[in-house]
């Protein structure tokens, strides 16, 4: 493991090196000071390079996430909105949320299968990610997400937009419906 950690590390070096040079040779548009800041200070890659850490993460981030999407609630849900003014879908709730911060995400909940760093839901803090399958729970693939909000001794609540009844942001219990459609719990701060 001690090798192969320094040897992952040069292979990075290098991949990085070829695509600055091919993309040097490509005409792009210039970031704006902003948008070249913020992604900088937003994120920085984990050894295995699957996601990105906030770069001065203060203890308090993962509560403001929290605290901030409990704002949300009651918005309804809407299939493909990112738009808090016209309703979210899960993975755009996700998206604002973490965005509101600087925080970048991946937009799909799917996306979200091989990002940040596995946790048994037994040990989730407020601010892990939940992630379900969609509705038909024989098919294993995510397909539904939310924000951890409370992990009271095994007792998890979590924070989504319900396509269901429910219909919008809404704190649920991971009662026997979600835990049928339970795929795993993820880390995306440091803890």
């Amino acid at each position: 493991m001690m090798f192969f950690v320094p040897l992952l590390f040069f292979i990075m070096i290098l991949s990085s090196a070829d695509a600055q040079s091919r993309s040097s040779k490509k005409k792009t548009r210039k970031k704006t000071k902003k948008e070249a800041t913020t992604r900088e200070s937003a994120q920085v890659p984990v050894e295995n390079g699957s996601m990105p850490f906030p770069i001065n993460q203060s203890p308090e981030l993962p509560d403001s996430v929290v605290a901030y999407a409990k704002t949300l609630m009651g918005t309804p849900y809407v299939y493909a909105s990112v738009d808090p003014k016209v309703g979210f879908d899960c993975s755009g709730f996700i998206t604002h949320v973490f965005n509101h911060f600087n925080l970048i995400v991946p937009r799909s909940s799917v996306d979200f299968t091989n990002y940040g760093l596995e946790i048994p839901k037994e040990e989730t803090r407020p601010g892990d990610l939940i992630l379900f399958t969609g509705t038909d729970s024989t098919i294993r693939v995510v397909g539904h997400m939310g924000i951890i909000v409370e992990n009271n001794k095994g007792e998890i609540q979590f924070i989504h937009s319900s396509s269901g009844h429910a219909n919008g942001i809404v704190i649920t219990t991971l009662n026997g419906y979600y835990a049928g459609r339970f795929v795993k719990t993820i880390r995306v701060f440091k803890m």
